[in-house]
């Protein structure tokens, strides 16, 4: 099985580029890859100027790859975590006594730095994590999932630490499976069983859409579902948190015939209303495009 097929994209320096998709898209495949610990069997890379097919080596100190578990030491204390990479990167004791009060401060781990790190939330494990792999100040940032598991306030904190960064020209290449979080970044790629699907910004993207989304808002969305399978003019359903998601044909005629068909089956629903489409309503109606065409 091919985990990555054909794929092709460029990060420019100041940005954040999302590799948006499921388990099984093959972002971490393609992180890997570019951070030189696993060899393509095909293709070409340049990361931060080189070739991390010809040279892996030559890129490493410019780039820094926080994988999904990133390997703090939780016996170790928050600043001692610090020190550690500190020496791995080669940074001098007076560089990193320098960096590392503003890396802490940025991430609101200051207060902390005697603590270890095993006593730490996950939300500030993540944000310890990518100050270990900031200490050497990288001009490129490939995180996987950095967010994956972590608490909404946290996830804020994060995003606001990138975008930080991106105002320093740093290059950031994220992947997430929150397809919420792809409307954070400047430019996604829509990855779906190794293929690209769409590479554009958010906006761009979801002019792609085929269709109009209504927005139906209820207490029970799944028996919403089951009252709506089979109506004509449905191309997807996404649940979402208050309700679901319809991309119909003809919007205008659909919301009262969902509203009828809804009514007669006794599911409750506080309102039908076309709203604007969320790049998670273009990936659901692009991966059952991909599955149609592929006759499944």
């Amino acid at each position: 099985m091919v985990a990555v097929d054909g794929l092709s994209f460029e990060v420019n320096q100041g940005e954040i580029f999302g590799l948006v998709g499921p388990d099984g898209a093959g972002k971490t495949t393609t992180l890997r890859m570019l951070a030189g610990v696993l060899p393509p069997d095909s293709g070409s890379a340049k990361v931060a100027g080189f070739d991390i097919v010809a040279d892996p080596e030559a890129a490493k100190p410019l780039i820094s790859y926080m994988p999904q578990r990133f390997g703090l030491y939780e016996e170790l204390t928050v600043n001692e975590n610090i020190r550690f990479y500190a020496e791995v990167f080669g940074i001098s004791k007076q560089d990193r006594i320098n960096r590392a009060p503003e890396l802490l401060k940025a991430a609101g781990l200051g207060p902390f730095g005697d603590r270890r790190a095993g006593q730490l939330s996950g939300g500030m494990k993540q944000k310890l994590g990518l100050v270990c792999a900031l200490i050497h100040t990288p001009k490129v940032i490939l995180l996987d999932e950095p967010t994956n598991g972590v608490d909404p306030v946290s996830r804020r904190d994060f995003w606001r630490l990138l975008y930080d960064l991106v105002g320093q020209g740093v290059a950031i290449l994220t992947s997430t499976a929150y397809l919420d979080e792809a409307e954070r970044c400047h430019r996604v790629a829509l990855l779906h069983e190794g293929r690209l699907l769409f590479c554009d910004t958010p906006a761009e993207l979801k002019k792609n859409l085929q269709g109009a989304v209504l927005a139906v808002v209820s207490a029970q969305p799944e028996r919403v579902q089951q009252a709506l399978a089979g109506a004509e003019g449905i191309k997807t359903v996404v649940l979402v948190g208050d309700g679901l998601h319809l991309v119909v044909e003809d919007a205008q005629r659909r919301v009262e015939e969902l509203r009828k068909r809804l009514t007669d089956a006794a599911a409750p629903f506080d309102s039908i209303e076309e709203v604007t489409p969320t790049v998670e309503d273009l990936f659901v109606a692009a991966v059952e495009e991909e599955k149609k065409k592929e006759g499944r």
